[in-house]
């Protein structure tokens, strides 16, 4: 770590905005059918959003900073004062007139915990190079999510490369380290918009379907972990010749595939959670990314990074909100000692 990076503390967080209506229901329905809605919620949405509650729910002990853009409406307002009010940096998260704040109505099945999404992308899809200012902020940490949900960023330039790229260059050049998402879209752009960020990327966080789309290699059949943590080698290997820097962190229903780009790679189980504590999956992808890099930030250990990871991803699947069911960091950490690990 460079002695600017020493000197720097707090995350910075750009990216999505959302606001989530989340209904819970009884199954999944059949076009023309009809299904029951058992609860309602309306809660934070988005990788920024999300990254920046859930570690103000886990106490993280560091600045917490968010550049982003909302509508100029009652949503708009309510995402800013609600972050004001979790003690996170607003002067960058900024209103956009004549255009509404980003909405997700999500559908969650009680029994399963799978969701559905029917999204509005709104004030995120005009978020470009001119929202960041990197020279007001000392935050140690940059991350940006998600990449293929952000219009403007998404854009591709004349000379190939995209507006998410240049910004996280700028990020590079002024002392960050970097940090991105991905969202799980049904597109070939994995190729065409993600590769020229990378060289610009320090950790880069995905499951297994985005992993599988940017690499070529299919980590979604179902197969036992040997063989798993097999492909996902390959597909480490094919994604750091794009140009990643320290660490690409693979998320999955059983746990976690890390290599650092020296080569070695790790597996952290996730818990073995009895279903009824199982709720609702929306979001963990975001919080086990918020618990690795508090990790990253507090010099731990990468073990023990994945560890807080999977472990506020498990916090996270007690509640169908993407935050409500996090806890502070440690309480995080005790439900390992409750439930234990998966086994294979």
């Amino acid at each position: 770590m460079s002695t600017n990076q020493m000197n720097r503390s707090g995350l910075l967080v750009a990216g999505n905005w959302i606001l989530d209506q989340v209904k819970l229901i009884d199954k999944f329905p059949a076009e023309q059918s009809l299904v029951n809605i058992l609860h309602e919620y309306t809660s934070n949405g988005g990788s920024a959003y999300n990254i920046l509650i859930d570690l103000t729910k886990m106490e993280a002990p560091f600045p917490l900073e968010a550049i982003g853009l909302v509508g100029n409406d009652f949503n708009g307002v309510r995402i800013v004062d609600h972050c004001r009010e979790a003690g996170i940096d607003v002067r960058q998260l900024q209103m956009a007139p004549d255009i509404p704040t980003s909405y997700t109505i999500v559908t969650s099945v009680k029994h399963t915990g799978k969701r559905t999404f029917f999204h509005h992308r709104g004030a995120n899809s005009l978020l470009d190079i001119e929202h960041f200012d990197f020279r007001i902020s000392n935050a140690k940490i940059f991350h940006l999510g998600y990449l293929l949900l952000l219009d403007r960023l998404d854009e591709i330039l004349p000379d190939g490369k995209t507006k998410a790229s240049l910004v996280l260059e700028q990020a590079k050049r002024e002392g960050f380290l970097t940090s991105i998402d991905l969202v799980s879209e049904d597109s070939d752009r994995f190729s065409t918009i993600i590769p020229c960020a990378l060289p610009h990327v320090d950790y880069l966080f995905l499951n297994e379907y985005e992993a599988s789309r940017l690499s070529g290699i299919d980590l979604t059949e179902t197969v036992d972990p040997v063989e798993m943590g097999s492909r996902c080698a390959d597909v480490f290997k094919i994604i750091f010749q794009m140009g990643v820097n320290e660490w690409m962190i693979i998320h999955h229903p059983d746990g976690v595939w890390a290599a650092r780009r020296d080569g070695k790679q790790l597996f952290q189980p996730s818990l073995r959670l009895p279903q009824e504590h199982v709720v609702g999956a929306n979001g963990a992808g975001d919080a086990l990314a918020a618990g690795v890099l508090m990790g990253i930030h507090e010099g731990w250990p990468m073990e023990a990074c994945l560890d807080l990871g999977v472990c506020a991803a498990a916090a996270s699947l007690s509640h169908v909100t993407c935050s409500d069911g996090i806890c502070a960091y440690r309480d995080c950490l005790a439900l390992s000692k409750l439930y234990g690990y998966r086994s294979f």
